[in-house]
């Protein structure tokens, strides 16, 4: 029977909603973002997503340390660190992609802008920021071609399209290690001298990234497909980027190197509704470039292995991380940055160790009681700085969730966060312990919406 173009393109926007709006078991992400079903694409297809959320902490102030007394950061609601508890429109976007139909099927592009409050709008200017613009080539049998802006390969975490996460908050190394902030400077000029003004790094702002987060996100090109072999589905990936994150040009000479293989057997399912097992790795290797404070090129390494397992009622997940090199270290004190120290002689600044090592992992379970209603348990761990005794911190969360579907297009999801940290190397009453103390357990709620 002939298939008409009409009902191809029909067929294709079904798949489409489909991916967009349930809930995903096994999908491969490096084909359902940016890839069009072969011949039966629309041309454009406009959609999106809404996630207003609510968040909340005790606001437990700094129990030690210069900013003693003061706001704790970790307690703070993202992005703007202003209050320990209130509503938010963390995401907010609008995308379209399609193909080059009728001129040519092979063409598919990918586009998409972020209007909601988050690490990617709330620094670098502006309200509105474009996370993806990319175009794929899917002329060559074997190695699809993708350039521009897009997801780069790498932690299921991170890989995975936001809208069907299964909680609200990433996990700390995750957080830590991969959604990335980038500084002019490592922090450190931050400290004033007795009976002068405070001095401040980046024009002023205590360090503050200079624009947006990486949101796993790079600007590149990539050659990637998939195979087909019985019940397995092989992957891969090779991408070479900037290594500056999204919404800027390469700011040195320097090359990020993204590399990715994924082998899932499928037990059954089409589309976002496939079930499976699946084990993948990853790595991505560059250099930073600071201008200020500790100016120079550092080496940036990270490594990951993981499995994801989806069948019937059953979700679960594991992954491992190391890292090398350029690792973000938070703020001075636990306090918010630009925040005086009780003395008046410092100011709290983000900070950059340029030469550490740090890993993580996480492990995830979820059941789905009913079509409905799914529970969801989650443990991560994040070790910083463990190649230096003095200055290792661990962090440590339990997050116990619950989603609820309305119907394939709307959810919510209810997480409750029980955190602690601790510098494992000092006594319990060390400044840098009693700090760690301040942490407060978190409870959030966020609805998706998807049109």
């Amino acid at each position: 029977m002939t298939i008409t173009v009409n009902k191809k393109r029909l067929y294709a926007s079904a798949i489409l909603c489909s991916l967009l709006s349930a809930p995903t078991y096994a999908a491969n992400w490096l084909a359902l973002q940016g890839t069009e079903p072969d011949s039966a694409a629309p041309r454009a297809k406009v959609w999106g997503f809404i996630q207003p959320e609510f968040s909340s902490t005790d606001g437990t102030k700094l129990k030690a340390g210069p900013w003693k007394g003061q706001n704790a950061i970790f307690n703070q609601m993202r992005p703007n660190l202003k209050t320990n508890e209130g509503f938010n429109v963390l995401r907010a976007r609008v995308g379209v992609r399609g193909t080059g139909m009728p001129l040519d099927s092979n063409v598919n592009y990918f586009f998409l802008a972020e209007f909601g409050n988050n690490g990617i709008t709330a620094e670098g200017g502006g309200s509105v920021k474009i996370t993806d613009a990319s175009v794929t080539l899917n002329h060559i049998p074997g190695a699809r071609i993708r350039v521009g802006q897009f997801k780069t390969p790498g932690s299921e975490e991170g890989l995975q399209a936001i809208h069907v996460f299964d909680y609200i908050n990433f996990t700390n190394a995750t957080n830590g290690l991969l959604l990335e902030r980038f500084f002019d400077g490592n922090g450190s000029g931050t400290n004033v001298v007795p009976g002068t003004p405070p001095t401040f790094n980046n024009s002023g702002d205590a360090n503050r990234p200079n624009g947006p987060v990486s949101a796993f996100r790079d600007t590149g090109i990539q050659v990637f497909d998939i195979f087909k072999v019985g019940q397995w589905e092989h992957s891969y990936a090779v991408m070479i980027g900037n290594g500056n994150g999204i919404t800027r040009g390469d700011n040195d000479d320097n090359k990020e190197t993204y590399l990715y293989w994924s082998s899932e057997l499928v037990f059954g399912g089409a589309g976002a509704r496939r079930q499976g097992w699946k084990l993948f790795a990853w790595n991505q290797n560059g250099k930073r470039t600071l201008i200020t404070e500790g100016a120079g090129e550092y080496d940036r390494t990270r490594s990951g292995l993981g499995t994801t397992f989806k069948k019937d009622k059953y979700r679960a997940a594991f992954e491992y991380m190391t890292a090398d090199g350029m690792i973000f270290n938070g703020t001075d004190g636990g306090a918010l940055p630009g925040a005086s120290s009780n003395n008046g002689q410092t100011i709290s600044s983000f900070n950059v160790e340029t030469k550490g090592e740090a890993d993580g992992m996480y492990v995830h379970f979820g059941y789905a009681i009913t079509p409905e209603l799914e529970l969801d348990a989650r443990y991560d761990v994040y070790n910083r700085m463990t190649d230096v005794a003095a200055k290792e911190r661990k962090f440590e969360t339990v997050t116990l969730g619950a989603q609820y579907f309305f119907n394939k297009k709307s959810r919510l999801i209810v997480n409750y966060e029980a955190r602690k940290a601790e510098a494992p190397n000092q006594a319990s009453t060390s400044n840098a312990n009693q700090i760690l103390d301040s942490i407060d357990d978190r409870i959030a709620a966020q609805l998706l919406i998807i049109f």
